[in-house]
């Protein structure tokens, strides 16, 4: 039986894994696709309080993203939006893996037999895109087409094509694989066919049967985070089934030489790592504020275990309840998270503003602490455009 692994060299390993970078620099279209590609996927969210999470993920190892380039990887085939851990940016190559969830999800997860309770309109909306290109949901919102094809009546003031019906309509379209996103106007999704924006060569790869779809998950969520357990891996992807599910493709996925099972010092449960991953014990350098939405911190158990970090989005709660800010970003400096910045971009000012810092308990602020914090949020102010403002 091999020596377990040191909780500590386990921590260093990981953060090392997701080469953060300890300068700014500018990222092109060909770096965005290999980080997503590295992580496997990319989470999506709305709120732009200092910056669309992605593009935080994104620039905390690729650097500043210039405007327009995430939606023009999806328009030029290179990307695709789905259901990965929730919404993600995944590399276009992916795309079979998710067929047979798309299937599934034909039925969809939140408003049931949208597609086939209703064929008509989704035959209408297909139709719609077919003729006049990519569509956003506002283009079936009332008006949006000529007045015979836009009846109001009986239906309502916008009639069968008011807003409500036709984005649910082309939400559940895009979950069945049945339309792509292929791009964004401000943050509103653009939907297309899938022919006319993947790959031929994507599109016409044969179907994979369950048990290579999720090894073929499996496999990419351990290689994206470095090191997870088997509810990591569960968790990364949101596979259904739970843990019981994946465990007999890990083991399958590790006889065929692509994983290897460690014991942790610690006594929790095993990790799955890269067959190739060398577990260095050093330390990264350098400090970098994290997205909430950040792939490291995905699994809350194993970042509480192998941080000692209890990770809150707390943008969801009421005001009186939060207990360190609206959008936090917490503070990874070498191999540790130390603190939580509250912050906020003012645009219409030009600065991002700290509005607090939290330091964790038992951290002790120190100048080295000081200045990779200082740093951290000057690299991050300057990705943004905008200028650092600490209070």
């Amino acid at each position: 039986m091999s020596t377990p692994v040191r909780l500590a060299a386990l921590r260093r390993h990981v953060v090392s894994w997701q080469r953060y970078a300890a300068r700014f620099r500018r990222a092109d279209g060909d770096q965005v696709v290999e980080i997503v590609r590295r992580l496997s996927c990319v989470q999506l969210d709305s709120i732009a309080t200092v910056e669309r999470s992605h593009l935080l993920v994104l620039g905390s190892r690729a650097g500043a993203v210039a405007p327009g380039e995430v939606s023009g990887l999806l328009a030029a085939g290179r990307l695709f939006e789905y259901w990965a851990h929730e919404a993600c940016l995944v590399p276009v190559e992916d795309w079979p893996l998710f067929r047979q969830r798309m299937r599934a999800r034909r039925r969809h997860h939140w408003w049931g037999p949208v597609i086939d309770s209703d064929r008509a309109l989704a035959r209408r909306v297909r139709d719609e895109i077919r003729e006049r290109g990519p569509l956003a949901s506002r283009h079936f919102e009332a008006g949006g087409f000529p007045p015979q094809d836009n009846p109001r009546g009986a239906c309502g003031g916008g009639g069968m094509w008011n807003l409500k019906p036709a984005k649910r309509m082309l939400d559940a379209l895009w979950t069945a694989g049945e339309l792509v996103v292929s791009g964004r106007q401000g943050f509103q999704r653009l939907y297309d066919l899938p022919e006319r924006v993947l790959p031929p060569s994507v599109l016409q790869a044969p179907d994979l049967d369950e048990a290579a779809t999720l090894r073929g998950l499996a496999s990419r969520a351990v290689r994206a985070r470095g090191a997870l357990t088997d509810r990591g891996v569960v968790e990364h992807f949101r596979l259904d089934g739970g843990a019981a599910r994946i465990a007999p493709h890990l083991e399958a996925l590790a006889a065929e030489g692509a994983l290897r099972r460690l014991e942790i010092d610690d006594g929790g449960p095993p990790v799955w790592v890269p067959a190739d991953a060398e577990l260095r014990d050093e330390a990264p350098a350098g400090g970098v504020l994290l997205s909430p939405f950040e792939n490291l911190l995905w699994d809350r158990a194993f970042v509480r275990r192998l941080f000692g970090f209890d990770h809150l989005i707390e943008v969801y709660k009421r005001e009186p309840d939060r207990e360190y800010g609206y959008y936090v970003l917490p503070l990874l400096v070498g191999d540790r998270l130390v603190g939580r910045a509250d912050l906020k971009s003012h645009r219409d000012e030009g600065v991002l503003r700290a509005k607090a810092f939290h330091l964790e308990p038992g951290v002790k602020r120190t100048a080295n602490l000081e200045e990779s914090w200082r740093a951290a949020f000057t690299r991050l102010a300057k990705q943004l455009g905008l200028a650092p403002d600490l209070g």
